[in-house]
């Protein structure tokens, strides 16, 4: 990644104005799992990157390889923002966020049928972190956008977890990372949003106005 790249894509304002808008994007999914979950989500300061989307499957791996095994979800988003959101958890997370979810209930995890009930909790927390998140973020920039189902993959090692396949290889990609942590329980995990090359323009006028309301 060249930094002249980057320049051209945003400013150093309109990065800083993102990674504000993150902030408090972040911070209403944050509430929003808190309202289901009687734990508080620790969400570190957004960070944000420009690169090529060749590039993007190893920049996340570098950041989740500590996990080893990861669970993801991945759902694809659109609107004039539009991209991919992936929330990736540490390993074991499925089961814990079952114990949570249950509010202290004793939960059989032996049986076949928890692979399901796995999938079902990431689901329903990866909809709420991903929801509030892209919601409020298209709100404060005047957009509305739609989501396709999530996609969820279970305990797999981290190196092949993420294929570039069904990137566009000659794009560039926008790329808003924070990691996380629940106050209560072993979980962790980073979410990313990866936007689309398309919504590049949009974007840097949606943040011209969006700074313009404060002048």
């Amino acid at each position: 990644m060249m930094e002249t790249h980057e320049e051209q894509i945003l400013t150093a304002e309109e990065i800083e104005i993102l990674q504000e808008i993150m902030n408090i994007s972040f911070g209403k999914s944050a509430a929003d799992l808190a309202d289901v979950i009687d734990t508080h989500v620790v969400l570190n300061v957004p960070y944000i990157s420009i690169m090529q989307v060749t590039d993007l499957p190893d920049y996340i791996r570098n950041h989740v390889k500590d996990y080893k095994n990861i669970s993801i979800v991945e759902q694809h988003f659109f609107g004039r923002f539009k991209g991919d959101a992936l929330l990736v958890f540490s390993s074991g997370s499925g089961k814990e966020l079952i114990r949570m979810l249950q509010h202290g209930e004793s939960v059989s995890l032996e049986s076949d049928p928890v692979e399901i009930l796995e999938r079902e909790t990431l689901m329903e927390v990866g909809n709420i972190l991903i929801g509030a998140c892209v919601g409020k973020l298209a709100e404060l920039l005047k957009d509305v956008v739609t989501y396709n189902p999530p996609l969820i993959i279970l305990e797999r090692y981290y190196q092949d977890a993420f294929s570039g396949n069904h990137f566009n290889p000659d794009r560039t990609a926008i790329v808003l990372k924070t990691d996380f942590t629940f106050t209560e329980g072993d979980v962790s995990g980073f979410l990313f949003l990866v936007t689309s090359h398309d919504s590049i323009q949009w974007l840097k006028e949606a943040l011209r106005l969006f700074i313009a309301q404060y002048e």
